[in-house]
């Protein structure tokens, strides 16, 4: 036994690979809801590195109510130009003074902390899109203080819940799954924009798999200014259906048939007929983004498993169940359905405010696998989500150095 509130269960259903119909969606690097994610997330690691850093702690705060609102563009054949910025509002609730043992405040540059992350952020991952003349970014930020002595006192040990809330998490992906994640991917690397610099940033995939046959849909914002016609427009469509092809080639030998761009109409140009924007994202142009409306924290927008509806990212890290519970949801299931030849994981944690974060209200894991291999595993996936709850503690590292996948 483990000490821990944890249930594991036999699952007899049809496993999401081997039934009929498969829906998976991916939001990219550009796309509103990714960049408004993003924003909420630099702006709570520069804030927690700004704490530990001053105060030696990470203090309270949840900046994850992130809005942004699309501007106005005019791309053309060959250029085009920016007419609105975009709009993006900061929200939340964040420590702003610290009052000190002798009784005097130190006030924390909150402002300054938020705006110069996400500029920076901006300048980091969008490559057409500048931060001071494109985007308009403002903050309203709710005010707390805290006791130094009472910050000290609470650093050892396991922080109460801050929330009562469910994080939920499985493994393994499907083939469906996996393509839709590395075909985002692969056309936003590296690679792809040195040798298409036309393809922007906005990349959203949608997979639907009937039966054998997998259906990729692509949106991939195309930057006005490489491209100077139709034909050459079309010329970049083709090289995205084919680079996706290829893709998938690697991942499934199913049928993948790949559709991109598909409300085109050739014959009205750059006049609307066409995916084009001059900054890499249809936020440009009046595509608005919130936070938590985009992915889960595998990267991906899973309809056909189960998912919790909380916004992992602007949260902070160290007692927030909505980013937490996730992140451990997704770890735990991800290494139990390496044991042995498991078709399904799924974990869901339960927390209660103000209980350990380690010591979830209730631990449930659901193992999809034959009677045999069920048996031999069930102890030791108990045993694995205690020892990824115990770990909780130290997540707040990984999380503030980049190395936890959040959406």
């Amino acid at each position: 036994m483990t000490g821990k509130n944890i249930s594991v269960e036999k699952l007899s259903s049809t496993p999401v690979a081997k039934g009929p119909v498969e829906i998976v969606e991916r939001k990219g690097v550009g796309h509103p809801d990714y960049i408004a994610d993003s924003v909420a997330e630099i702006a709570s690691r520069e804030l927690s590195k700004y704490y530990l850093q001053r105060f030696g702690a990470i203090l309270h705060h949840n900046l994850d109510k992130v809005l942004l609102v699309g501007g106005q563009a005019e791309p053309r054949f060959g250029g085009g130009e920016v007419l609105h910025p975009i709009y993006i509002l900061v929200a939340g609730r964040a420590t702003t003074e610290i009052i000190e043992e002798d009784g005097s405040k130190v006030m924390v540059p909150i402002g300054p902390l938020i705006l110069g992350s996400v500029k920076k952020w901006i300048r980091e991952n969008m490559r057409f899109l500048d931060p001071e003349k494109h985007v308009i970014i403002d903050y309203r930020v709710g005010k707390g203080s805290a006791d130094l002595v009472d910050i000290y006192s609470r650093k050892s040990g396991y922080p109460g819940s801050n929330d009562t809330s469910v994080g939920v998490g499985f493994a393994p992906l499907t083939e469906t799954e996996r393509l839709v994640l590395e075909t985002e991917r692969l056309l936003n690397s590296k690679n792809v924009k040195e040798e298409y610099p036309a393809i922007g940033e906005d990349i959203k995939v949608m997979g639907v798999r009937k039966n054998d046959t997998i259906y990729l849909t692509v949106a991939a914002a195309m930057v006005s200014k490489f491209i100077s016609s139709t034909e050459e427009y079309l010329e970049v469509k083709n090289a995205v259906k084919k680079l996706v092809e290829e893709k998938a080639s690697e991942i499934t030998e199913k049928k993948v048939e790949v559709f991109v761009n598909t409300g085109d109409d050739p014959s009205r140009g750059d006049r609307g007929g066409l995916y084009l924007v001059v900054t890499g994202t249809s936020a440009e142009q009046g595509d608005d983004g919130a936070t938590g409306r985009g992915n889960r924290a595998n990267g991906l927008i899973t309809p056909f498993r189960p998912m919790s509806l909380e916004a992992t990212a602007g949260k902070n890290p160290v007692n927030h169940i909505g980013k937490l519970y996730n992140i451990v949801a997704f770890r735990a299931a991800e290494e139990i359905a390496g044991l042995d030849h498991i078709e399904e994981v799924y974990v869901k944690l339960i927390s209660q405010i103000g209980k350990p974060i380690n010591q979830p209200l209730l631990g449930y894991i659901t193992i999809n696998a034959p009677d045999d291999v069920y048996s031999r595993v069930r102890h030791s996936a108990e045993e694995i989500l205690a020892k990824h709850l115990d770990g909780i503690n130290e997540l707040w590292r990984e999380v503030l150095e980049g190395k936890v996948t959040l959406y």
